[in-house]
């Protein structure tokens, strides 16, 4: 029999990179991979569903799953996870010296459905008071004017986004200070080029997001794995053939990873920062599968139905094709 020959969408990274260059197969698949930056992918995927598997944004995804109308069915491979403390940026001159302070600003957000936005909301509310309807939301492009979102949403009444001007973006605004701040995966480019008035709003996020996991281990997820559910419901093994080999190929990108011989990334410090980060969260820092991460799964669907985006609250087991629930063992 021939091995299936299927798209394959997902980022460019060690975790992945054993099934790209073919040293990890898919059991039955011969895949074609497309390493795409997660806007191209996910507007891709959701519009017009173009690939047989993709990486998916799990608001987007759980957003689909909740009205009725996924055209894929997740696996638990968590291809992207990041503490979002990191993703809260500020006018340094406009007063806000603590989350609290945000209440009342402009904040610029490239869509308000992204899943990095549904972790800082939830989190400034949960941990700092700071509600959604706080705070005026102005949507854009980062760079470029007029990004739309890529799934349409309804929000509550009390919410206010509004669009950017015609022509204007988000980094425009806030170097012009005609925005108080930005929330979002990507920093604002003037960020990264120092503009002397525009900084993060936890200065420490590493000492924030170590507070935040000791007190709720919690490591948020962004992305999961989605397979055509036409194609599962024709090849069932897709699912659980898929967990295996992303599974496989993220341990060799682990044990890469700790070989001290010679860094494997181009990064100094890379040794001591895995050991602070094994320190706190333990040796398996980036976890696959539904068991580990029950809690993080939970407190996003959570976040998600209380901000308005799930027209009702999903449970995990909607989210993930049942053969990957569980495992053989020997």
């Amino acid at each position: 029999m021939t091995d299936l020959k299927l798209s394959l969408a997902m980022g460019n990274y060690d975790r992945t990179r054993a099934i790209v260059d073919g040293r990890v197969k898919i059991d039955g698949v011969d895949p074609i991979p497309m390493l795409l930056s997660p806007e191209e992918m996910f507007f891709r995927a959701f519009r017009h569903q173009a690939f047989d598997i993709s990486e998916l944004s799990l608001s987007s995804y759980s957003i689909s799953v909740a009205r009725g109308e996924p055209h894929y069915v997740a696996v638990p491979v968590f291809l992207s996870r990041a503490f979002r403390h990191t993703s809260v940026y500020i006018r340094t001159d406009r007063g806000i010296d603590r989350p609290e302070d945000l209440k009342g600003k402009r904040i610029g957000i490239a869509e308000y459905q992204l899943s990095a936005n549904v972790w800082v909301r939830g989190i400034l509310e949960e941990d700092f008071g700071v509600k959604p309807s706080d705070v005026t939301w102005v949507r854009g492009g980062m760079d470029t004017p007029g990004r739309p979102e890529k799934i349409k949403v309804t929000l509550p009444e009390d919410v206010t986004v509004e669009a950017a001007p015609e022509g204007a973006t988000l980094n425009g605004m806030l170097m012009a200070g005609e925005i108080d701040g930005f929330v979002g995966p990507r920093w604002p480019r003037c960020f990264a080029e120092g503009h002397p008035n525009v900084g993060r709003l936890f200065a420490d996020s590493i000492g924030a997001a170590s507070e935040y996991y000791q007190r709720t281990k919690i490591f948020p997820i962004m992305h999961v794995l989605g397979v055509r559910r036409s194609l599962v419901e024709q090849y069932p093994f897709l699912p659980s053939a898929l967990l295996k080999a992303f599974s496989e190929a993220k341990a060799i990108a682990q044990d890469a990873l700790q070989d001290t011989s010679a860094t494997k990334v181009t990064m100094p410090f890379v040794e001591d920062t895995l050991n602070r980060a094994q320190a706190l969260m333990g040796r398996d820092l980036w976890t696959y599968g539904v068991g580990a991460n029950a809690h993080v799964l939970d407190r996003f669907l959570d976040y998600h139905a209380a901000q308005g985006l799930s027209p009702r609250r999903v449970g995990i087991e909607e989210l993930f094709h049942p053969s990957t629930l569980e495992a053989y063992s020997l």
